[in-house]
């Protein structure tokens, strides 16, 4: 039997896709076999390289294709003409959306990029580029002290930050009895919990970026720091 209930009501190209991301995550790109990507779909695996070449293109889909979409709902969600907070608002819930929905894919994000092609490493890179470029210019807007062009490698290194907080989910989300994991918060509180602490971060940082600009500005007025 087929090692996913109700895999049959999705294609079979996106069945292969969920369980070799499963797989991947569980066990690492190089501890995975086809014969048992095949096996948890119900097929042979022989039978996969009609809709994959093999493991490495079934891995290049995946990343490939998690950071195109990233990228292009980013674009969608910031583009929305509310204004820059409204903006920056709906790219933390739709990462928070992926982080929570897609956790064997931010596994893999995290871990398996360097299994790719060297071509396909770079299509990734360029997308992730993107994808931060557009998060930066938003939280830049969204918060004036980071606008200073003084403040833009503070305003990267937040959004960088940022990622990496909300990308933790797969360590940090429960309960999973399935797999071993320890309870934690449900899907609903680490959603607001996340949302909260990616506001409070770029406002640190936005506080941070403020004062060193009075501290700038009054260093260059009286250069031996008497008041």
């Amino acid at each position: 039997m087929p090692n996913v209930p109700a895999a049959s009501a999705l294609p079979r190209r996106d069945q292969i896709r969920r369980e070799a991301a499963r797989l991947f995550a569980a066990r690492g790109f190089l501890g995975v076999g086809v014969d048992e990507i095949g096996k948890a779909v119900g097929i042979s695996g022989p039978g996969l390289y009609r809709h994959f070449a093999g493991k490495d293109a079934m891995l290049a889909d995946l990343l490939i294709g998690i950071s195109e979409r990233l990228l292009e709902e980013g674009r969608r969600r910031a583009g929305g003409g509310d204004g820059p907070s409204a903006a920056l608002d709906a790219l933390i819930s739709g990462h928070v959306d992926f982080a929570l929905n897609d956790r064997d894919l931010i596994t893999l994000h995290d871990r398996e990029l360097l299994n790719l092609k060297e071509e396909d490493r770079r299509t990734v890179r360029r997308l992730q580029r993107g994808y931060v470029e557009l998060w930066v210019d938003v939280v830049r807007q969204a918060y004036p002290p980071l606008a200073d062009p003084a403040a833009e490698p503070v305003a990267r290194a937040a959004v960088h930050a940022v990622f990496g907080l909300i990308n933790s989910t797969p360590h940090s989300l429960g309960p999973n009895p399935a797999q071993g994991e320890r309870t934690g918060l449900q899907r609903d509180g680490m959603a607001a919990l996340l949302h909260t602490l990616a506001h409070g971060a770029f406002a640190a940082a936005a506080d941070s970026a403020g004062s060193d600009s009075v501290g700038s500005d009054s260093a260059a007025t009286d250069p031996s720091g008497r008041a």
